[in-house]
This record gives C-alpha cells, structure tokens and sequence, in this order.
C-alpha cells in the first residue's frame, strides 16, 4: 500500500497508535507490549506442544531392541502406525498375531534382511501403533487398508506378505484382494478363511477350540485381561518382559475388536465365497496349535491359483515362528530364494 495516498486524519490517528523509535516508550506502552508477547509465547507453546509430544513418543520407543532395525511410523487413513526395518531389496511385510506384537519376528528378521527390506508391523490396538476406539474401526477391510497405505507409503507396488494368525487372515484378504500387489503369500497358523468356516460349521472339535474366541466377543471380555496374563505363552523368559511392557502399552479392547469385527459366530456357515489367491502360497502350520485344528487346511490348494506348498511342523503350537523358529526361518529363505 502506498502509504502517501492515506488521508491526513488517518495518518495522524496511526502516528498516535505507534510509539516513536526517537522516544522512550510509556509505562503503559510498555504494559502492553508485555502483554503482547506472553500472548505470543502462548501460541507458540499451543502450536509446538503436538509436535513436542511426537518427538517424546517416538523417543520412548528407543528402549525397544533397535539391533533388530529402524523405527518407522505412517498414517493409514488418519490411524498412525508403527513399524521396524532392516535390510534392502524386494519388501517382504511381516504381520503378526493375538495377543503379540512386530518383536514376535525376532528371529527370522535379520536372516530376511540379507535378502529383502524387512518390515514388520505393530497392527492397530497393539504396542506404539494407534488404538482406536470402537469395533468398526478393527473391521478387516481396514486392517487390509493398513497394508495398503504401508506400500504407499514405502513407495512400494508390490510386497511378499508374511502373516501369523490375525495377521494371516490379513494376509490371505489382502491377496485375494488386492493380487496385483502380492508377489508372494505366506501364513503361519491361519487356515485359508474358507477351512476355518468348514471345520467351525462342521467338527464339533474345532466349535470347542474356538470357545475362547466366542468369550472374546462379549461386551465386557477386555476387563478380565492383564498384560502378564496375556504373555503366558512366551517361553523365551528374556523376551517376556519385553511382551509385557508392549502389552501395557496396547489396548485389550483394541486386541478383542479383531475378533468382535471379524470372527465367524454361530450359528457358524461353510463358505465358498471366496476369490483365487493368484501368487505362489507357503503356508506353514504347527500341528500342536490347540486353537486351529489342522483339519482347517484341508482342501486350500481350491483357493489357490498357483502353486501351494504346505509344511506341517509336528510338536509346533500356535505361535509356530518362535516355537520351531530356526525351522520357519530356513523354510521361509528356502522357498522365497528358490
């Protein structure tokens, strides 16, 4: 603005607004100024405390074993999770269980990060990744989007999908999904969703051992977890404590909605309903696991286009990558490398 087209007044009246640099400023222009800039700290203290916050949160993962990769967060649809990784070439995303966390690839992340860039994820609910409220919000086509926005955000096209359990299921919607974003397919512990529906309608054995997933999707089922309660089964005595601190800081009603938004209830239907898995599928199933009977595999090759190796580890339960882990890990590198 060029100030020479002001009128005289309002010249005038904008003079007697702003203390002059020749004077010494009033005692109330002084006031004033102070004012001025406690309100000024206070914005500034507003606006950084978010980011301050960021910066702590991160900072307090540091404690977590680091020899094992990088830390790395993303936002999936206003959902910021979080991930470890080693290693360089082709991506190969790791996808773990109830009630577990990413610690739970422990041993097969540094052999994998010779070969490929390693990405193992804390799913929503568990450990540093968000925990939102309400059952939607764990519905599987959002924990699909999860792994979809983590190769948008790796800047990746294509992954092998490795995944355990909850993270299984994931893995075989995200490949019938998605086929042209999985190079490969690998699950631990999960039938294919089409022999979990079979055997739940169908074998009274399978109905008994899916009761604790029936009391998981009662209104007030995260009440009665504890974090030492829900780390029973790690036998590694130096990880535990490990376990226990990443279950304090997850959510139990996070853990339960998996199963509140997704779990098949009675009364339980066979279904057939499902589209070909279109990439080369390992599936590995320790045959001691007391909650997925290994009838569930029966008839998975019907669902898989391509070729289908299945290895079956006898004395393995459920959390088969820690239970037999040398043997996953050398079937992992055998197959992926072959």
């Amino acid at each position: 603005m060029n100030t020479s087209s002001q009128p005289h007044a309002s010249r005038k009246a904008a003079a007697g607004r702003m203390p002059s640099l020749n004077r010494r400023p009033t005692q109330i222009e002084i006031v004033r100024l102070h004012k001025i800039m406690r309100g000024f700290a206070f914005l500034l203290l507003v606006v950084a405390l978010p980011f301050q916050a960021r910066a702590q949160s991160e900072s307090e993962i540091q404690p977590t074993p680091t020899a094992l990769g990088q830390h790395g967060f993303f936002d999936s649809d206003g959902v910021r999770l979080h991930y470890v990784t080693a290693g360089q070439g082709p991506l190969i995303v790791l996808l773990h269980g109830f009630p577990d966390y990413w610690y739970t690839w422990r041993k097969q992340i540094p052999a994998l990060a010779e070969h490929f860039q390693v990405v193992a994820l804390d799913l929503r609910g568990y450990n540093h990744s968000d925990q939102p409220d309400g059952v939607e919000n764990y519905s599987m086509s959002k924990l699909v989007a999860d792994v979809e926005n983590l190769l948008k955000h790796l800047e990746s096209s294509q992954a092998i999908v490795v995944g355990h359990d909850w993270g299984g299921m994931i893995a075989w919607t995200f490949a019938m999904l998605h086929p042209e974003k999985v190079e490969r397919l690998v699950v631990l512990n999960l039938p294919h969703p089409a022999g979990l529906n079979r055997e739940l309608a169908n074998n009274p054995a399978q109905q008994k051992a899916a009761a604790y997933a029936r009391d998981f999707q009662l209104p007030e089922a995260a009440s009665t977890l504890t974090a030492e309660g829900l780390a029973f089964w790690v036998t590694d005595l130096a990880a535990k404590q490990e376990y226990i601190q990443a279950f304090r800081r997850s959510s139990f009603e996070g853990m339960l909605n998996f199963y509140k938004a997704n779990y098949p209830r009675p009364p339980y239907q066979a279904s057939t309903d499902f589209p070909k898995v279109k990439c080369s599928t390992l599936v590995i199933h320790g045959l001691a696991d007391t909650a997925l009977l290994p009838g569930g595999l029966n008839g998975t090759w019907d669902f898989v286009e391509r070729d289908l190796t299945l290895v079956t580890l006898p004395g393995a339960g459920h959390f088969v990558q820690q239970d037999a882990a040398e043997q996953v890990t050398q079937q992992l590198l055998r197959w992926l490398l072959h």
